[in-house]
């Protein structure tokens, strides 16, 4: 903001250049009055002198009056009201005020120069800030604001300032670039030169060092300057960005840092006000000459029109001079690249979140509200910018035509605009046609179909910024019917909100404002029962006013203010337990709507963490000078010290680091129902994780953890207006992020409470039934307070994570405490419904009761084995692509606990697994050698654990015999009865839904077992249950085929008499019968060796039977397939089909007559099909 009641118009700046002021010569009586040409040359900064007297020594001796009178004037006044102002000045008068005229803060070259400068609570009221508020517009200043303007000189130019850039140049080799710390280096390292301050003006050269691929260059670099800022820059690097470059911040800091090497010259108009005709001639002449190339056609044109009596030039008194300052109307504010600012904006924009645009534009935000906390009037000015980029951004017309939701970054930087905004209409510090102003343009972009709502896509109806919530909030269901927000909307409401106010004016002027003796009826409300001041307002409108404050540098008021909404939300808490305690029988029936309609967490207006910042920023231990750049260095964690309080109770012990964390806890314990929309639910868990990791900043110490603990209590006994007490709203935000970090925090203090929050959090009743509980030992009360609905929670998968988190965490800390796992286990069973998030927590419980550097916690064991028993049956009747890894898994948890266990899941199987799960898996490794060895099983042990195996095997073969036979015959190997059993269940099942391969697999096994006959019977019922077709000569059962006529023929004739029919029957690809009449014909029957048989040893002959009924079933099928195949057939496989016919002739040749009936089946092709000219010919040529 403007100083000193020049206030700027921050929208509509004055198109004359500051520098460019008409300066009028006074009378000769009036320069004589000022000095002799002589006196110009000695005395206080006499010509060629420096810009400290002869012998001057800041840092001893204490300022003059002249220096502390030049240097309010210099901050303050325009150097032309000063020349109005007063008709004489003397020389050494103007000397001191345009010596004082440059900034004399480091910080502020600073914040030109880099993103995010972060100082001390010192920087917020730091420079250029020093004016009082009228009382009409708000709150006094900060005592001390004035204090950086009125140190002695060496604490401003050689004090101080070096120390910051000490400091920032040893923050770290992240920001080495960027421009302030480069410009520290060339300022060190000599390269700043003929540094010249005319008046107003500052000159220099800065040279660049050479480098191995470049060679040292030099640059000029000019500065223009007003009221100690900054109003113009102008640098030879031809820089383009919107912070100033390394050359002018070098330039500047020579100036601040040396300013007794740096001559001083008053403006050149006073200069050649001293010179005669001639010596101007002269002047001019020598001027002309040094720049004829530059200046020669400007001159030329500037005395024609000079002498050009009707000319325009001499219809104006006096002439422009660049070194004179500032004129009355000129827009006093530091110098700012709009341009640059509008383009580096929309580049961000245009990238749409990559290449760490989103990054880019929060340190802008920031910058912003840097230069609101040091009251410069270009944050206002910036902000403005930003914004006109923003609501130009095509994707806006884009999304709205398209009827798409934008990107969540994009959103967090709108939300992050709109209370920005917040913060400038409610500066207490600015005038109200400033306000009028900016209100009008928020309204302009408001208006726009474009602008982005408040809430996204969900236009449900939120309270407004200036009103409390209302009591009896109706819904409407029409959306037509509520009102349009926007992200600007909350910002246009402060229109309504003043400072006036003469109970908010004694909060934020004194710390020791306290309730009068004799309270008015009136009174009595604005004061709790401690005298202490309250602030009855819409927490989240007075926490606005609190982040007005504080980023607008008023730190104390800010922190006063806190104090007292502090102060009110106890006395609130503290009503509403009494009304909780008094009503908690008819709220336990259900009657009651009381709830929070809007939550603080994930508020846009982020009251808590407002809060939350302001106090904790009073109590940290900052090392001034620090220079944070968030996207280039990871920022220090901040330390904290208790501060006490400053309050009028002399009884209060209180520090405001624990009335931080009080705060914070009330904010985030807060029962608030879940808003609509993606972006609003993904919202409430992003700030409710930015405040918990504020938290464990803290360290928490006695006097913290005292505070946490009367606050949990507080939350528990809260009723429905807290999230961790006993009446809970279906639709309630859960609490596990939140209890995750009381119960760590807790728990080396206060086990028990820490125990019963934690378990209290565990509930999630949005999946649960009305009928269910709140938590072990009270009812769960459903409070209805919005029309019944189903709920859309878009980030129900996230919170259900953050449930388990909490379990696991509770687990991990109850280690060998049986009561307390054994209460853990039965909340995790009753609240968590996700049976992948019921495995995590099996799977982590077992993890820590079997580490590998220590003996085994049974207990803890017991419970992963509980859960992972749970998880069996949630998913026995439902799909889960786990579910294989977590019956193996289940086993290895049983192997860990003993044989018991195992015992145990074998016995009740059919609650838990498949039986197919149950024989394949689970009894298959509990009877496995590994686990025997691993377990050290006695003999009995061993005998129980197969028994209860095959009693499974049998009862599951019973019921599943398809998927099961073969393991319950494997299973029973070693028990005669058992196995015999088994047997008849897969022959019983065999007739029924057992497919052809089942049967093939078990009569496999049965041979492999020693069992031909029993193989044999199962393979000729596999026969009857297979069909293969002309062409499937690639089927997977020819090989089981195959295998089965082997087996026929090994065992004898009769076998193979039995299964040839089969074969016949089922088999109908040519091919495959030649290959079994083949093998059959190769060796004699009955090579098997079975006891009481014997060999012929003779060779089965294709003429008799039962081979003759299978070659006449082969010929068959050679027709039979010549006929289909030709049916279709193409000239490219005209080579493949002479082949078949070879092997067809192979079979038609094996009787006598064979090839008469061959020679015959070639006649009828070449008469059926004497079309295919080209095949027949080629049959021609291979058969005759």
């Amino acid at each position: 903001m403007a100083e000193g009641g020049e206030r700027e118009e921050l929208l509509s700046p004055s198109p004359v250049s500051p520098a460019k002021r008409l300066c009028s010569w006074p009378s000769p009586q009036a320069h004589h009055s000022r000095g002799s040409p002589g006196a110009a040359s000695g005395g206080v900064g006499g010509v060629g002198g420096s810009c400290l007297a002869p012998g001057a020594r800041p840092h001893l001796q204490p300022e003059s009056l002249l220096d502390c009178a030049a240097k309010t004037v210099a901050e303050k006044w325009a150097y032309e009201r000063v020349e109005e102002r007063f008709e004489r000045i003397p020389e050494p008068v103007q000397r001191r005020i345009v010596y004082w005229s440059f900034p004399r803060n480091e910080r502020e070259i600073c914040m030109y120069s880099s993103f995010q400068y972060r100082g001390g609570p010192g920087a917020a009221a730091a420079g250029g800030a020093a004016g009082a508020l009228p009382a009409e517009e708000g709150p006094p200043p900060p005592p001390g604001a004035a204090a950086p303007t009125s140190s002695a000189p060496g604490a401003a130019v050689a004090g101080a300032s070096p120390g910051l850039g000490t400091a920032a140049g040893a923050a770290g080799s992240g920001g080495e670039a960027l421009p302030f710390r480069r410009g520290i280096r060339l300022l060190d390292s000599g390269s700043v030169e003929n540094v010249l301050q005319v008046g107003f003006h500052l000159s220099g050269t800065v040279t660049e060092p050479a480098t191995t691929s470049e060679p040292a260059v030099t640059y000029k670099v000019a500065i223009s300057f007003d009221r100690c800022k900054i109003t113009s820059v102008t640098c030879g690097c031809g820089n383009k960005d919107i912070f100033y470059c390394a050359h002018v911040v070098a330039l500047s800091l020579y100036r601040i840092r040396k300013p007794e090497q740096v001559k001083l010259r008053l403006p050149i108009s006073e200069t050649l006000f001293q010179m005669n005709r001639d010596q101007l001639q002269k002047f001019i002449q020598y001027l002309i000459t040094a720049h004829h190339t530059e200046v020669l056609p400007t001159a030329q044109k500037l005395a024609d029109e000079i002498l050009s009596s009707n000319s325009e030039i001499n219809q104006v008194n006096g002439a422009p001079d660049p070194t004179a300052g500032a004129s009355i109307d000129d827009e006093n504010c530091w110098h700012l690249d709009e341009e640059q600012v509008k383009e580096q904006v929309k580049l961000f924009l245009s990238q749409g979140g990559y290449y760490g645009s989103g990054k880019q534009l929060n340190s802008m935000f920031a910058k912003v509200r840097e230069m609101l906390r040091m009251r410069d009037s270009n944050g206002a000015r910036m902000l403005t910018l930003i914004t006109e980029q923003f609501m130009a951004d095509p994707r806006l017309t884009l999304w709205r035509q398209q009827g798409t939701s934008m990107t969540d970054k994009c959103r967090q930087l709108w939300d992050e605009l709109g209370a920005l905004w917040v913060c400038i209409i409610l500066n207490p510090h600015c005038k109200l046609e400033e306000k009028s102003c900016w209100l009008q343009q928020l309204q302009r972009w408001s208006d726009l179909d474009v602008c982005p709502l408040e809430d996204g896509n969900y236009g449900h109806e939120l309270p407004n910024i200036t009103n409390a919530l209302p009591q009896n909030a109706s819904h409407s269901p029409d959306s037509l019917s509520r009102p349009r927000r926007t992200v600007f909307t909350r910002a246009i409401e402060g229109r309504e909100l003043h400072w006036q106010d003469s109970h908010l004016q004694r909060i934020i002027s004194s710390d020791i404002y306290t309730a009068p003796a004799c309270q008015q009826e009136s009174e009595r409300l604005l004061f709790n029962s401690q005298g202490q001041p309250l602030w009855l307002e819409h927490v989240p409108t007075a926490c606005a006013r609190v982040d007005a404050l504080r980023s607008h540098g008023y730190p104390k008021e800010a922190l006063r203010l806190t104090v007292a909404i502090i102060n009110t939300l106890r006395l609130q808490q503290q009503r509403q337990l009494e009304i909780y305690k008094h009503k908690k029988e008819l709220l336990q029936r259900g009657t009651t709507t009381i709830t929070n309609l809007e939550g603080w967490v994930g508020h846009p207006l982020d009251p808590i963490g407002c809060l939350f910042l302001t106090l904790t920023e009073a109590c940290r231990l900052n090392d001034d000078g620090y220079l944070e750049v968030s996207d280039m260095n990871e920022s220090r964690p901040p330390v904290y010290q208790h501060v006490p309080m400053a309050t009028g109770c002399p009884n209060s012990h209180e520090s405001y680091l624990s009335l931080a964390l009080e705060v914070a806890l009330m904010g985030m314990g807060q029962q608030r129902v879940m808003p609509e929309g993606l972006y609003a639910q993904d919202k409430v868990c992003r700030n409710e994780e930015q405040l918990l990791s504020r938290l464990q900043e803290l360290q928490l110490d006695d006097e913290l953890v005292q505070t946490l603990q009367k606050q949990c209590i507080l939350l528990l006994e809260g009723g429905p207006f807290s999230g961790l007490g006993e009446v809970i709203h279906r639709e309630s935000v859960p609490m596990h992020t939140f209890a995750k970090y009381l119960f760590s925090a807790l728990l080396p203090h206060d086990p028990d409470l820490s125990y019963k929050l934690a378990l209290r959090a565990m509930r999630l009743p949005v999946l649960e039934s009305s009928t269910s509980t709140g938590d072990t030992s009270h009812p769960h009360h459903m409070v209805s307070v919005v029309p019944s609905r189903y709920p859309r929670w878009f980030t129900l998968g996230h919170l259900e994570s953050q449930q388990c988190e909490l379990a696991s965490t509770m687990l991990t800390a109850a280690k060998g405490d049986t009561l307390r796992l054994r209460t853990i286990l039965e909340a995790i069973q009753k609240h968590i419904h996700s049976s992948s998030l019921i495995f995590k927590l099996a799977q982590d419980a077992f993890k820590i009761a079997t580490p590998t550097d220590s003996s085994t916690d049974s207990t803890l064991l017991n419970v992963a084995l509980e859960l992972g028993l749970q998880v069996m049956r949630m998913t026995l009747s439902t799909l889960n692509w786990r579910r294989r890894e977590m019956v193996r898994w289940l086993v290895t948890c049983a192997t860990e606990v003993g044989v018991r266990a195992l015992v145990s899941i074998l016995q009740s199987w059919y609650t838990l697994f498949t039986p197919t799960e149950a024989t394949s898996i689970v009894a298959a490794t509990a009877v496995s050698h590994t686990t025997i060895l691993r377990l050290s099983l006695d003999y009995p042990q061993r005998e129980e654990l197969a028994s209860c195996a095959r009693t499974l095997a049998l009862q599951c073969a019973m019921k599943d015999p398809q998927s099961c036979a073969l393991s319950a015959l494997t299973l029973c190997e070693k028990d005669h009865i058992a196995f015999e059993a088994a047997y008849q269940i897969a022959i019983d099942a065999a007739t029924g839904g057992m497919t052809h391969s089942q049967l093939f697999t078990i009569a496999r096994y049965m041979e492999l077992r020693g069992y031909p006959l029993r193989a044999f019977k199962l393979a000729s019922l596999a026969m009857s249950h297979l069909n293969l077709a002309y062409n499937q000569d690639t089927h997977p059962a020819i090989n089981d085929v195959l295998w089965a006529c082997a087996l026929s023929h090994s065992l004898g004739k009769n076998e193979l008499a039995a299964l040839i029919p089969l074969v016949v029957k089922s088999v109908h690809c040519a091919t495959v019968l030649s290959d079994i009449l083949r093998r059959c014909t190769v060796t004699a029957p009955g090579l098997a060796g079975i006891p009481g048989r014997r060999s012929s040893g003779k060779l089965m002959s294709t003429d008799k039977a039962p081979l003759r009924q299978l070659l006449d079933a082969t010929i068959n099928a050679y027709i039979n397939t010549t006929h289909s195949r030709l049916t279709h057939i193409s000239p490219r496989h005209y080579g493949e089909f002479i082949e078949f016919l070879s092997k067809a002739r192979e079979t038609f040749l094996l009787p006598q007559d064979g090839h008469l009936q061959f020679a015959q089946f070639i006649d009828n092709l070449k008469q059926i099909y004497k079309g295919k000219k080209k095949l027949m010919l080629l049959v021609r040529e291979r058969f005759g």
